[in-house]
């Protein structure tokens, strides 16, 4: 450890004496002298002190005149409506999904048709050869596109060749987990590689203006797999979803600093790749029959794009003595023990001896709370075997004290299902008052809902 050393202050003109004397040899003072403690100078500490060596940044006002950043669209509408607009110069976007989802399929037309415009696109596959992507591109009809290719696994050789020329306007990488940093020692997809492949890919966006495009890989519970930090380091990350026994695909955006988190682009998988759904409702809405029991029309809200979907129940009946099941697809199961346990404390309703099955038309996933009046309403028509009107919706929020409550965005929900034809709404009493494209039949709780079903009054 370093020694300390000793200085000696004179308390009238200032001056430092390395040793103590009665009289101050610049002023001439007597008594003057104090010993004072310096400072503890380590190069440890010299080393480590931030506080100076480095160079002043700027500071702006936060009320500074600030420039919207400019779009480019990628030639998919549903891709730039869950983008925000499109992509964004030096952004960084992470897109994620199941395997044989669509990804690949997806960001190919997005680059074709980009590339069609006018725009410099590289496309950089580590998973699969250069001759594999031509083959699908041909397949898509966009074998003439001027996209460059390049089959590769190296950091360094890709930045390498892309910083030699002018900088694409679009960069492609598929998958970030194959990408290998020789700067960090471990195999393709560990967490340090991914982690610092993407740091350098990242930097080289933000320095050259390229809009940059990672796939990633998902673990078997939905999550992007590899360091959390990478879904912080992007700007948009995006998930696509869907069951591969569908024909429906949803582009959905999770984090987006550049536009909103709430827009969600849907997509029809076909032979000749993955076509636009411009109306969602069509593909959500089965061929219903007069008189059927246990299915409710329900408009969901996805962003400012309603969606029409439909809610099937049906329950069974059990002998005395046997657990029932309760069995959910495409809805949260803890709500729907919610609406079970509101319609039997509040409505007099019995679900405690009966299996009870919940299902969402076209494995489409409902998340808006706004679907408790529509599933209560399902469940009521398959027990009570009376049909809930073919040309009726129904939305509204139930409360455990068993109140219907107003939600959000009903006038865009009405015209939605008056333009599919339908007649009339079941919704809470707040929003009957409102005038719609509908016949509003308004209801204050869940008990005056079923009593309306079950034709009680």
């Amino acid at each position: 450890m370093a020694k300390i050393q000793k200085r000696y202050v004179c308390q009238a003109c200032g001056s430092v004496a390395s040793r103590w004397q009665g009289q101050c040899a610049d002023c001439a003072e007597w008594n003057t002298l104090v010993e004072e403690a310096p400072a503890i100078v380590t190069p440890f500490h010299a080393k480590h002190n931030l506080q100076g060596g480095g160079r002043s940044i700027v500071l702006t006002a936060l009320d500074a005149d600030v420039a919207l950043p400019a779009r480019l669209p990628s030639g998919v509408a549903e891709f730039d409506r869950a983008l925000g607009g499109g992509f964004v110069e030096g952004s960084a976007t992470l897109i994620g999904g199941d395997p044989g989802i669509g990804k690949s399929t997806l960001l190919l037309q997005a680059a074709a048709k980009m590339a069609l415009a006018g725009h410099s696109v590289a496309y950089v596959s580590g998973e699969e050869a250069a001759d594999q992507v031509r083959l699908r591109a041909r397949r898509l009809g966009l074998g003439s596109a001027p996209v460059q290719l390049a089959a590769a696994t190296s950091t360094r050789d890709i930045l390498t060749t892309l910083s030699a020329g002018a900088p694409p306007t679009l960069l492609v990488i598929d998958s970030i987990q194959t990408m290998h940093s020789d700067l960090i020692e471990g195999a393709p997809g560990t967490v340090s590689q991914v982690r610092a492949s993407a740091q350098e890919l990242i930097r080289f966006a933000k320095e050259r203006g390229t809009a940059l495009v990672l796939v990633g890989h998902v673990t078997k519970d939905g999550s992007i797999a590899g360091p959390r930090v990478l879904e912080h380091m992007v700007d948009t990350v995006l998930a696509f979803e869907g069951e591969r026994s569908h024909q429906y695909r949803i582009l959905r955006a999770i984090k987006n600093r550049f536009g909103g988190t709430d827009e969600i682009g849907v997509f029809s998988m076909q032979t000749e790749g993955l076509a636009e759904v411009a109306n969602p409702s069509a593909l959500f809405l089965t061929q219903r029959e007069e008189g059927m029991t246990g299915a409710t029309v329900f408009p969901a809200l996805e962003g400012t794009r309603p969606v029409l979907v439909e809610i099937q129940a049906l329950t069974v009946r059990l002998a005395s003595g046997a657990t029932p099941r309760r069995a959910v697809v495409g809805w949260d199961s803890g709500r729907l023990a919610m609406i079970l346990a509101v319609l039997e404390a509040r409505c007099g309703l019995s679900f405690s001896s009966a299996e009870v099955y919940l299902n969402i038309a076209g494995g489409y996933r409902v998340q808006d709370p706004a679907a408790d009046m529509a599933v209560a309403a399902a469940l009521v028509s398959a027990m009570s075997e009376r049909p809930v009107p073919a040309d009726a919706v129904a939305f509204g929020e139930v409360a455990l004290s068993g109140e219907i409550r107003p939600v959000a965005h009903g006038p865009l929900r009405l015209k939605e299902a008056a333009k599919l034809g339908f007649e009339r709404a079941l919704v809470p009493s707040a929003m009957a008052r409102d005038d719609g494209p509908l016949r509003l039949s308004g209801f204050r709780t869940l008990a005056q809902f079923v009593d309306h079903m079950l034709g009680r009054g």
